[in-house]
This record gives C-alpha cells, sequence and structure tokens, in this order.
C-alpha cells in the first residue's frame, strides 16, 4: 500500500504575523493615519433631524417626545441617540478596508460590568442593537467623540478630554499589538475580568472601582423584583409607573409576549432551553429603556420558578434593520434579532445565559434577563483622573471585542507603535463634538 501525503488545505495562503503587519502598514498608502482627523460636512448632509424623523415612522408615537427630550438634555445624549445620524457621517470618512464586527454605537455609556454565566464580573462592551461585519475605525471614532461631549458634559478642561481620548485609543492600539502577538484561542478566552484588572487600574481610581464593582453585585433579579413588582390579588404584578412601565391595554399582545418565552427557547444553548422550561411567565409590561432605544417596543415578563423567591425578569427588545446596513449592505441574519445576538456572541467576552431571539408577526425580538450583575458606570460622577482612566478600560474593551474577528495583526501594522493614529483621532473627536454641538441645538430650537 502506497502512503498518501495529502496536504493541508490552503496551507500555501497562510501569512505570518510579520506578513500580515505588513500588510496592514502598506494600508497606510490608501489611508494615511492623520487622514483620520479630517472630518468636514458634506453639502449635501442630509438634515439630522430628518433622520430621526425617518426612524420615528417605525417607533411607537407616543414615545417620540420622550425620545427627543432626553436626547435634549446635552450633545452627549444628543449622540448617544443619533447613531444614524453619525454612521451617515462615518461612512464618507477614510477606512483601511480591514473588517471587524463591530458595535456600530459604540458610545462611553454602551460599556460596562456584567456577570459571565459562571458569575465572575467582567468589563465589556454591552449594547449590539446596530453590530455589523464593518470598519473597525467608526466604533473607535464614535467611542471618541463620546469621550469629548462627555467631557464637556462634567465641564472638563479641553485638555482632560483631548488626554481622555489619547488614553483610550493608546490602550485600543497597544492591546491590539498585543492580541496580535497571542495564539487566537487565547484572544478567545480573553477578557477583563475585574479582578485580575485591578492591577492595570492606578491607585487613585481602585476604590471607584471596587465601589461599582459591590453595587453590580446587587443588580439582579431577585433584588429587583420587589421594587419593580406588587402583590394584586395574591398574584405578582409589575408596578404601574407610566410611560416608563405600564402594563398593556392589547391583550393579544399581551398573549403573543408571554408565549415568546417558548417561541425563542430553541435559539438558546439546549441545557439553558431546560432551564427556562422551570419557569412560568406570570406578568408582562411594556418598558422604555435607553437614549436611543425609546420608541422601539421593549417589554419585560416576570417569571417565576419555585416560588416568589425564584423570580426570573427577561426583557424582550425589537431589533430593527442596523443603521449601518445602508451604508454597508444587509447583513446575512434574516432576522435582526438573530443578527444582534449572534454579533454580541461574537464580541463579547462572554454572554448573558438567556440571550436569544425570535419574531412575532413581522417584528424580530432578542430577549436577555433584565439585569444579571449590569451596570453602567455613570460618568458624571466621575473626576477627571477616572475620567480618564474609564475611557482607557473603554479603549481594551473595543480592541478586544474587534480582536477576537478582526485581523489584529493587519489593524496592529496599520497602527503602528506611534501615536500618530491617536493624535489624529483626538482632532477628529474635537471637531466631531462640535458638529454634534450644532445638532443637539436644531434638536433643541425645534422641540422646545
Amino acid at each position: 500500500m502506497h502512503e498518501v501525503n495529502i496536504p493541508l488545505q490552503a496551507e500555501h495562503n497562510v501569512q505570518t504575523l510579520a506578513e500580515r503587519r505588513a500588510a496592514g502598514r502598506a494600508l497606510r498608502n490608501k489611508a494615511p493615519r492623520s487622514s483620520h482627523a479630517i472630518w468636514t460636512a458634506a453639502a449635501d448632509r442630509p438634515d439630522p433631524l430628518s433622520l430621526l424623523q425617518e426612524q420615528n415612522r417605525t417607533r411607537l408615537v407616543h414615545l417620540v417626545p420622550l425620545r427627543y427630550s432626553r436626547m435634549a438634555v446635552s450633545p452627549f445624549t444628543f449622540l448617544r441617540g443619533a447613531a444614524i445620524v453619525m454612521a451617515h457621517d462615518l461612512a464618507a470618512t477614510p477606512v483601511t478596508g480591514i473588517h471587524a464586527q463591530i458595535c456600530g454605537d459604540a458610545h462611553l455609556n454602551n460599556f460596562g460590568i456584567y456577570a459571565t454565566p459562571e458569575r465572575n464580573q467582567v468589563f465589556d462592551v454591552n449594547d449590539f442593537d446596530e453590530t455589523l461585519p464593518g470598519p473597525w475605525e467608526w466604533d473607535i471614532k464614535r467611542l471618541a467623540a463620546s469621550i469629548v461631549l462627555g467631557g464637556r458634559a462634567n465641564s472638563f478642561p479641553a485638555a482632560i478630554n483631548k488626554q481622555a481620548v489619547l488614553s483610550c485609543v493608546q490602550a485600543y492600539r497597544e492591546h491590539m499589538w498585543k492580541y496580535s502577538e497571542m495564539r487566537h484561542i487565547d484572544v478567545w478566552y480573553s477578557r477583563i475580568d475585574y479582578e485580575n484588572s485591578l492591577q492595570f487600574v492606578h491607585p487613585t481610581f481602585r476604590w471607584y472601582i471596587n465601589k461599582q464593582r459591590n453595587k453590580s453585585r446587587e443588580r439582579s433579579s431577585l433584588q429587583v423584583f420587589p421594587k419593580l413588582t406588587t402583590l394584586i390579588d395574591g398574584k405578582h404584578r409589575f408596578k404601574d409607573e407610566p410611560p416608563l412601565v405600564a402594563h398593556l391595554h392589547d391583550d393579544e399582545l399581551a398573549r403573543q409576549l408571554r408565549g415568546m418565552v417558548e417561541t425563542y427557547q430553541p435559539t438558546v444553548q439546549e441545557d439553558r432551553q431546560v432551564l427556562i422550561g422551570k419557569y412560568h411567565c406570570v406578568d408582562v409590561a411594556q418598558k422604555v429603556v435607553g437614549v436611543g432605544s425609546v420608541g422601539t417596543r421593549c417589554y419585560v415578563l416576570l417569571l417565576l420558578g419555585n416560588d416568589s423567591n425564584d423570580p426570573l425578569l427577561l426583557q424582550i427588545k425589537e431589533a430593527q434593520a442596523s443603521v449601518l446596513e445602508r451604508h454597508l449592505g444587509p447583513g446575512v441574519y434574516a432576522n435582526h434579532g438573530q443578527r444582534v445576538v449572534c454579533g454580541q456572541r461574537l464580541m463579547q467576552a462572554a454572554s448573558d445565559l438567556f440571550l436569544g431571539w425570535t419574531r412575532s408577526g413581522s417584528t424580530d425580538y432578542y430577549l436577555r434577563q433584565l439585569r444579571d450583575m449590569k451596570l453602567t458606570v455613570d460618568i458624571e460622577t466621575l473626576i477627571p483622573d477616572g475620567f480618564i482612566e474609564y475611557c482607557r478600560f473603554c479603549g481594551w474593551a473595543l480592541a478586544r471585542a474587534h480582536a477576537r474577528s478582526g485581523d489584529s495583526a493587519q489593524i496592529s501594522g496599520y497602527l503602528g507603535k506611534s501615536n500618530t493614529f491617536d493624535r489624529a483621532i483626538a482632532t477628529f473627536a474635537e471637531i466631531y463634538a462640535d458638529q454634534t454641538t450644532r445638532d443637539h441645538a436644531a434638536l433643541v430650537a425645534a422641540h422646545l
């Protein structure tokens, strides 16, 4: 018998780390790192308010005024609610052509603490409504602009805001380089664990980290259960606090929402399907969340296991088309809930135990726990040093998320070890923050 040697498939296409980095460096000819500093509003730039009004056509009409009122608080909150506006603006900026799974809405309040299924606490990106494969640069630019606006909202000097942006982008660049040198599987296992990350935190900020960690540990279904519910005729029901929490007047819709527990179950792991099956739904209500999401259909389900000491609160959130799709084309998933869930699983170090998706009629949804030791840092409580440190962690988290799906060697090769890209993004962030401030003023003038 003759021995047959079968070559590994596509072995000749495998590039070394050095070759991939060199390919990234070569992309500077296409998009110089300094070119990322440039942004000017095009002559035919759509009216930002018209883009927001376009979104309102698919939202609940009675909640639109609440959406505008939350966006009108400051230019920072305007940015949070105007992902569609910035997506249009970013589409005209330079890109390398390297794609990764991106958040699409990477601003300061879309990072935070949550618990892994093993009950460890991690810091990571935590919002994926707009996620899609796309240019990694778009996420870092949106994050940088939010840093300047967040700093301005705190009345920090321009020098502090610039330092915060530089700290964020430097962390992104340096960690991307480290991830490029790691085995792919080690990148996949990596996470910003709260316990271990304290060694990387400036000593003056550790007390705040510990405070936030302890606070997040208290945010669970069991903890929030008595705050959101009440006992009526021996039955547990959500407390009505309209328009933030309100029972539905449509009995058929309420029935459909209760049924989603069953229709979404096949989209979670089989062992978790067994766990969900041990709970039964006792109530459903509409709930308003966030800024950019206000007006989309969002509900909460109250499920009980053994008794009232065994509650499970699930959030049902509508998933509409990503604001990136008009610029990048549609994603591969027919269900936008599946797009959100799969994007989240790809970017996060670990995702919610109960994360899954379903569809009711023509509306796509995804489901997750309402609270599972989740906490978004209130940036208004941060002093300048803490703000800079927090932004650094956001840059680190974004690099880790992009490295899972993107080519970290090409990205790090493009970025290099100098601060050329960092400084360009800092300039862009200031310019775009000024534009957002003008857009915010237009919203306030039109609706107040």
